[in-house]
């Protein structure tokens, strides 16, 4: 039976976009996907992204670039995905301190809460409070009573917002004041950790573990409400003696708002695949990481996680009064 040719030309105008999405769904991707770093090459962003970033492009069968984009805490490189184009072939690896912290001490150019699609919890990053290989304290309820005793004479170095973060919640729990050191960054503050010029630092375990194996400074606590299974000798906060004492870290995927669906879903797939695969769980522990659980690495999973977070520590940092240094 031959149509009239202007219902034909109506019935293909509504088939035209169902098929347009199918084949995108079926094609996608055709060309190399871009994975920023929010930094430059060191720590523990940068090695999980190129770790992620080998496995994925097998899975996806086309190349994902890493490019690193440091500069003002990470704000720089996450605010180049906010204004990319939403075609899912730009994707950053995000992290507490980029997608969370950054919301209240930056002034962005872009809103945390509504310019990103989250793709895929990566890990949760546990969080040390260190000391000097020397400090009369080996856990946090020794530490409170050192500071009582002694108000206003632990050193304590700030490298950035986070690591200030961290002090305000010492000082704030443990009821005692103490010295703020101010650094550019979390190396020089370790370097003079080490060398017992400064008293206690918080890092990431990534950054802390090996000085700690390495028995040149000590790690008083883990500072979660439990264990890490990729560094299970460190208490945490609870057992060491100051429950409440909590960091928040880790690292995901984000892709900029209004990314294609199909998209999402294929790059949540690949990195997924890539994070059961025994050798990588093992990297990613290696560097005192602990792989996100499966329902948290989910697209839905992930942003539930991630609004909590906002709704949880946006308050306690504006409260705290940091700003950028």
């Amino acid at each position: 039976m031959r149509l009239p040719r202007r219902k034909f030309l109506y019935l293909a105008a509504g088939v035209l976009p169902a098929v347009s999405r199918i084949a995108r769904a079926q094609t996608y991707p055709t060309r190399p996907v871009t994975l920023i770093v929010p930094f430059p090459p060191g720590g523990s962003t940068d090695p999980v992204g190129r770790i992620l970033a080998a496995r994925m492009s097998e899975k996806l069968r086309q190349p994902v670039i890493v490019e690193n984009v440091g500069g003002a805490g990470g704000s720089i490189g996450v605010g180049r995905l906010a204004h990319t184009a939403a075609d899912g072939y730009t994707i950053d690896i995000g992290q507490w301190d980029t997608h969370v912290l950054n919301g209240v001490v930056y002034n962005l150019n872009y809103d945390l809460r509504k310019d990103f699609t989250p793709i895929g919890l990566v890990s949760l990053n546990p969080v040390l409070l260190v000391a000097r290989k020397g400090f009369p304290a080996d856990d946090l309820k020794a530490l409170v009573a050192w500071m009582k005793a002694h108000p206003g004479e632990a050193r304590f170095g700030n490298g950035s917002a986070a690591t200030r973060l961290g002090g305000y919640l010492l000082e704030k729990l443990g009821g005692a004041k103490i010295l703020f050191v101010p650094y550019r960054g979390a190396g020089p503050a370790m370097t003079d950790l080490i060398a017992g010029q400064i008293d206690l630092l918080v890092v990431q375990a990534a950054g802390g573990m090996p000085q700690v194996r390495a028995g040149t400074i000590k790690a008083l606590a883990n500072l979660s409400a439990h264990r890490s299974e990729a560094i299970p000798a460190i208490p945490s906060a609870d057992e060491s003696g100051l429950p409440g004492l909590y960091l928040s870290s880790w690292f995901g995927l984000f892709a900029p708002k209004g990314a294609p669906s199909d998209a999402v879903a294929k790059i949540n797939a690949a990195m997924v695949q890539t994070l059961t695969e025994p050798d990588v769980r093992k990297k990613i522990i290696g560097l005192g990481l602990d792989v996100a659980p499966p329902a948290q690495q989910t697209p839905t999973g992930f942003a539930a996680f991630y609004q909590a977070e906002l709704a949880k520590w946006w308050p306690i940092v504006k409260a705290s009064g940091i700003t950028a240094q």
